[in-house]
């Protein structure tokens, strides 16, 4: 396989916000901002940095819009932002420096109440209303297909159910940009492999994303897989941290960005990382996550 040409570069999602926003000690927002900027500086093609969630929900994102004023957005990362409601997809549409909105969509009927206090039924009429918003405000949606890869609350699952939803969302909403998310750790090269070979040819026009989470001696299989099979957009959190705080208590850590990094160098795919300034953001999250 040629892995310089243009066609196989990556587009690297850095999280810090997934990474952050379970952490019990609130992290003051002066080291938030620090800590981001120096993520801004890596030249990640996008920036997770906060979201516009209830404080009760999520305590540590309270302060996103203070975080944002401080943020140097002079590089060429855009910045996303995670919301749950029609009321978080408004506050989001005030700021002009947020290019995306993202919205978590779980396949399952359990973990959306438990995630988001609504129906999958009721969250697509959330996804319809905060779609017309972006188009509004010139923002582009990103829906994370949560529980893409399996679920462990017992409802009925598989990959055909993931995709029937992939489908409806693009089709019917006109949502472009769906990550195909883990949420539990359950995803194995195999299921990997069947959904994006599924779906990318299925739907051309879907930039389809990799949101997976990973014990360590996982990462490299899964980001393999999901390579081979097409996707090219990756999440990842430096060091692995983070996951879901609406999910169970024994989950896997996110994918870590160094893992990833060093795999895509290794294969000569490029991923438009300055990686001396990467390597000084590795130092420097050791301040946020000891």
């Amino acid at each position: 396989m040629e892995t310089t040409s243009m066609n196989t570069a990556v587009k690297l999602v850095e999280c810090p916000r997934d990474a952050m926003q379970g952490m019990k000690e609130f992290v003051p927002t002066a080291e938030k901002i620090a800590y981001i900027n120096s993520i801004l500086k890596c030249n990640f093609n996008t920036v997770d940095f906060g979201s516009f969630v209830s404080p009760k929900a999520i305590p540590q994102m309270a302060d996103t819009a203070e975080v944002l004023a401080g943020l140097d957005l002079s590089g060429p990362s855009k910045l996303l932002a995670i919301i749950a409601n029609v009321r978080g997809a408004e506050d989001a549409c005030r700021f002009n420096e947020i290019k995306y909105l993202g919205f978590p969509f779980s396949i399952s009927e359990t973990f959306q109440q438990r995630n988001t206090n609504s129906s999958i039924a009721e969250s697509l009429d959330r996804v319809k209303e905060i779609q017309n918003l972006c188009l509004k405000t010139n923002k582009e949606l990103v829906v994370y297909i949560s529980m893409a890869f399996g679920n462990p609350y017992g409802d009925t699952w598989n990959a055909e159910i993931a995709m029937e939803w992939c489908e409806k969302l693009y089709r019917e909403l006109g949502v472009k940009i769906l990550a195909l998310s883990d949420t539990i750790g359950v995803s194995d090269p195999q299921n990997i492999d069947y959904l994006f070979r599924s779906l990318i040819p299925a739907l051309p026009e879907v930039e389809f994303g990799a949101h997976l989470h990973t014990t360590p001696d996982t990462w490299e299989e899964k980001v393999a897989a999901a390579y081979q099979a097409g996707c090219r957009r990756f999440d990842g959190a430096i060091k692995g941290f983070g996951g879901c705080p609406m999910a169970k208590d024994d989950l896997t850590g996110n994918m870590p960005t160094e893992k990833m990094i060093g795999y895509f160098n290794v294969h000569h795919i490029s991923t438009g990382i300055n990686n001396d300034h990467f390597n000084q953001t590795l130092i420097d999250s050791s301040r946020i996550f000891h």
